[in-house]
């Protein structure tokens, strides 16, 4: 199809989300391929603690480290059909291991008979350099938190850009395969392309990342945890996202004719919001990204138009992912049975962490240096939020989390889980599985460098292809943008009078983490609502009903376009990745959680004639 840009008829390039972390359905890519609807297929791999799993592979078996899933099933099933209709594929899969990626991929290329370009982008991988950061005179720090470099690193690697991708396909390949680049950077560089955007147009880098972004997690774009899951149809057949976009970098939503899922602007909105921080100053490699603007407008069935999104020059670094091991963890689960199933529960892991706390006092080891102990089934996540009813469930599970520096004393806590199923509560069972495993504790560790520390590479069939310089800002920061905080507006009033009622009924929400941080947008149902959600939702309303999760700030930033707020919660995850002890260690459930709090509002707003479904909303 077509759509008026300034004026003009231009066709669309449009690109296929096949994938939104490493373990996402097989299904995406033949559903895309098989569309006939796209014109080039980017694959994103790279959740923040992938790269230690894919380093830890690479040490078992040199020629490992990447997304395995990209060569084995994506493309084994795709491969010929995407050499036949002129599909490119740009994927970030190659994890630590760009070229064994890349070399496994020409291995099924030969086996199909069939001849392909492939691209591989490097220079990510920042340990090379670490010896001389301990060294240099400026000390690295966290970002979020201030502390030094560790000492035993096992992975670090800074976000590339979307340059090399642009590159590489402009030399002709047909196929790119990256290690860590941001996950909006394999759209934005098939743009750049595509279109032949320079370094230096913000404004269209803005909105082709934005496109990225949607992309970037599969079919949370396309209905996928919806906050009115019961609209989404057919989840068994649900599309992956197509993004069909213009050259002044304005593009349209959709995904393949004829699947499940819902394209609606409340479901591109809720994808928007998920973890970014400020919207005004959204940093990426190639460009400052602001959304506040942004706008998001039916545009036909099952499509969407997004525009306005603008951009300003990047910094001067790049953002690095290390990771790093400290300890041990291991979690266990008993499920209770019966009456008072909730208080049984407790006793139990209670006990089982006093016995465990004498027997490492006894064999001269340190005490369990964190614990969790979480009721599954009682609501433990809401705090003192709970339903009080669910206090008497007949039903509970039991889920005990620790670490430890020594492994030996996590196999201790693990061999006394399983004595209670006969020393205490009776409807113990269900432990789970068998006794659990320690597993290393691997902790996130993030800092800035240098661009002018990395030079990014490509190669095509093994010759070199040379990597514009990109344009930014010898500053660590950007030129800030004006606040993307408003005052709070006055007493909404209401002639009916006000009723209380869970926030659900007003908003859409998403949540989702960076770090130790959590990020909840919460959207308004209705333009003219906002004023309102922003009276009710305050920074100091937020952190205190979210206080027992929360033990950092909370900052509010507002996007005026799609009528939202964003609620940055620091120190929000207990440690955030594999370091939390929490069931919900990504932040998944803090939206839902948020969507609980009442709320008050004016009473007509929720009578029928304005159209509420009373079913979907408690």
């Amino acid at each position: 199809m077509e759509w008026q840009v300034n004026g003009k008829n231009k066709n669309p390039v449009r690109i296929g989300g096949a994938s939104g972390f490493w373990g996402d359905s097989s299904v995406g890519a033949p559903q895309l391929v098989q569309s006939g609807q796209i014109d080039y297929l980017v694959f994103d791999y790279l959740a923040e603690l992938t790269m230690s799993i894919l380093a830890g592979a690479r040490l078992k078996k040199p020629e490992l480290g990447y997304a395995t899933d990209f060569v084995s099933v994506a493309m084994k099933s795709v491969l010929k059909d995407v050499v036949e209709r002129g599909i490119r594929v740009i994927s970030n899969a190659g994890g630590v291991n760009p070229q064994g990626c890349a070399e496994a991929l020409r291995a099924l290329a030969t086996e199909q008979g069939i001849d392909v370009k492939i691209a591989v982008v490097s220079g990510d991988d920042v340990m090379p350099i670490l010896p001389e950061l301990r060294s240099a005179q400026t000390p690295v720090r966290e970002l979020q938190s201030g502390a030094p470099l560790p000492a035993k690193v096992i992975t670090a690697n800074a976000y590339l850009g979307a340059l090399p991708i642009k590159a590489a396909l402009d030399g002709g390949a047909q196929i790119v395969i990256t290690g860590r680049c941001v996950d909006s950077a394999v759209t934005l560089g098939t743009l750049m392309h595509a279109f032949n955007w320079s370094a230096a147009d913000y404004d269209k880098l803005s909105g082709g990342s934005l496109a990225g972004h949607i992309l970037e997690c599969g079919c949370q774009a396309t209905g996928g945890l919806h906050t009115d899951w019961q609209d989404v149809p057919d989840w068994a057949h649900i599309g992956y996202p197509i993004v069909e976009c213009f050259e002044d970098g304005s593009f349209l939503v959709t995904k393949p004719a004829g699947t499940g899922g819902l394209i609606a602007p409340q479901c591109v909105a809720e994808q928007l919001v998920y973890e970014i921080h400020d919207p005004a100053n959204y940093l990426l490699p190639d460009v400052t990204c602001d959304w506040r603007d942004v706008r998001i407008e039916p545009a036909g069935d099952q499509r969407v138009r997004v525009s306005g999104a603008t951009g300003r020059e990047p910094t001067g670094t790049y953002k690095v992912s290390a990771t790093y091991m400290d300890g041990f963890k291991t979690s266990a689960q008993l499920t209770i049975v019966g009456f008072d199933a909730v208080a049984k529960a407790r006793r139990t892991g209670e006990t089982i962490l006093q016995r465990v706390g004498e027997l490492l006092q006894a064999r001269g080891l340190p005490p369990l240096s964190a614990t969790n102990l979480e009721m599954l089934g009682a609501e433990s996540c809401y705090g003192e939020h709970a339903m009080p009813e669910l206090a008497r469930a007949r039903e509970i599970t039991m889920r005990l989390t620790a670490c430890h520096p020594e492994k030996a004393a996590l196999e201790l806590l693990a061999r006394e889980i399983a004595p209670a199923g006969t020393s205490w509560a009776p409807g113990t069972t269900g432990s789970g599985g068998g006794r659990s495993s320690a597993s290393p504790s691997i902790r996130q560790y993030a800092f800035l460098l240098d661009k002018n520390r990395l030079s990014p590479t490509v190669t095509l069939d093994d010759k070199a292809i040379a990597v514009p310089q990109s344009t930014h800002s010898a500053v660590t920061t950007p030129q800030a943008a004006p606040s993307s905080s408003v005052p709070d507006s006055g007493t909404t009033e209401a002639p009916q009078g006000w009723v209380e009622v869970p926030l659900i009924r007003l908003a859409w929400g998403r949540s989702g983490d960076k770090g130790n941080t959590s990020n909840i947008g919460i959207i308004a149902r209705r333009p003219e609502w906002l004023p309102l959600l922003r009276q009710e939702l305050t920074e100091a309303s937020v952190a205190k009903y979210l206080k027992h999760l929360v033990q950092g700030t909370v900052t509010r930033y507002d996007l005026p376009g799609i009528h939202a707020l964003n609620f940055v919660c620091e120190q929000a995850l207990g440690g955030g990745g594999m370091a939390s002890l929490r069931n919900d260690p990504l932040g998944k459930g803090m939206g839902q959680i948020l969507l609980s709090m009442p709320v008050k509002a004016p009473a007509h707003w929720f009578e029928p004639r304005n159209g509420l479904n009373e079913r979907k909303h408690p």
